[in-house]
């Protein structure tokens, strides 16, 4: 029987790949993203600059993968080359060294896709809000990080999908990225418990919706949620968004930039002390009702607050208010805000590209 299902389904240039992505030398990786909202597409846009504008200052691999790209069709109705995601992804080679556009048609595709760490170069687009890829497996039969609808252990890999419904019941995780240098631009991830699994490495995530409860952005990554909706769709025993896993001083953490924190909850936490030494920011985002006044959470651990690095900056909304706060939350300086809202945070001056196009 079913218990839980979790869809990931594609948005608009939604795209999951695992690509040496670029070095930006004509733009400055240290630029702040800005406050100002309306200014964050033309400051992508600025610093975040396409191949043919880069040739001769990326990582060799990348600029090598991206000279001959390949596409294959993943259609469910078999007009295309492959009928399942997983029969394509086999059809790449190890130790692939030619970027491999997979065009995922309109359907749904009931899979468990594994991209291997030897597999990169790859990227997932797929038709905006009619391209879902759902599993019904859980955490009880594959272990919590291995439970993923689609996981992802290479590198270099960008994509735009989204997860479109959820049936309540056993812990699944829907999206798992365990490789280096991942990007997602337009996608939904919808989940109920441990939704996106953001497991190790640099990653960015822009204009993405993220569905969750209890710890629903969970792991040891370090990486950059810009423009993401946060929707908390209920309230479940310790209702928590961020579990940051870093265990001691380790360069790992999440900042979260220009998101916006919805749902149906009354009394979230922002994150929690999952493990001994979590580093999470939210900075220049609305924060709704959902979350409690106390904002963040010790995980009944108080020996772990010195190593906690909790921090916020400019937020807005009722959830933002600093009254009622807990202590070892930082209300950010201006300084100490800084490395984690440019690109320099997740050294994307190195790989991150715009999202492919066909």
């Amino acid at each position: 029987m079913i218990k839980h299902l979790n869809l990931l389904a594609f948005v608009e240039y939604a795209i999951i790949a695992i690509v040496f992505t670029a070095i930006t030398v004509s733009s400055d990786d240290a630029v702040p993203i800005p406050e100002a909202e309306a200014e964050v597409n033309a400051w992508f846009e600025a610093n975040v600059k396409p191949l043919a504008d880069r040739k001769g200052t990326l990582d060799g691999n990348l600029e090598a993968a991206e000279a001959t790209p390949k596409t294959i069709k993943v259609s469910a109705d078999g007009s295309g080359e492959f009928k399942t995601i997983t029969d394509a992804v086999k059809s790449i080679p190890a130790k692939n060294t030619q970027r491999v556009i997979v065009d995922i048609g309109p359907g749904t595709y009931t899979e468990k896709i594994t991209v291997e760490k030897e597999k990169g170069f790859v990227s997932f687009i797929g038709v905006p809000e009619k391209t879902i890829i759902e599993f019904a497996g859980t955490a009880h039969e594959y272990g919590t990080v291995y439970s993923a609808t689609l996981q992802v252990e290479s590198d270099f890999f960008n994509t735009a999908p989204p997860p479109d419904g959820v049936r309540p019941g056993a812990q699944a995780v829907a999206f798992r990225i365990g490789g280096n240098m991942a990007s997602f631009y337009n996608c939904r991830f919808i989940g109920f418990q441990d939704t996106i699994c953001d497991d190790k490495g640099f990653h960015f995530f822009k204009d993405c919706y993220i569905e969750g409860t209890v710890d629903f952005i969970f792991g040891s990554g370090k990486s950059i949620y810009l423009n993401t909706q946060l929707e908390v769709i209920q309230d479940k025993d310790m209702t928590v968004i961020v579990a940051q896993a870093r265990g001691n001083a380790e360069e790992t953490g999440f900042s979260f930039v220009h998101c916006s924190i919805t749902g149906k909850a009354k009394g979230a936490f922002l994150g929690r002390a999952w493990m001994p030494a979590p580093k999470a920011i939210f900075a220049y985002s609305t924060i709704s009702d959902v979350i409690c006044p106390e904002g963040w959470s010790n995980n009944q651990h108080p020996e772990r607050e010195p190593e906690i690095f909790f921090g916020e900056y400019k937020n807005t909304g009722p959830g933002a208010a600093i009254e009622g706060r807990v202590k070892f939350a930082k209300q950010l300086t201006e300084a100490e805000v800084k490395p984690f809202i440019s690109l320099s945070y997740i050294e994307g001056s190195k790989w991150l590209l715009p999202p492919p196009k066909l």
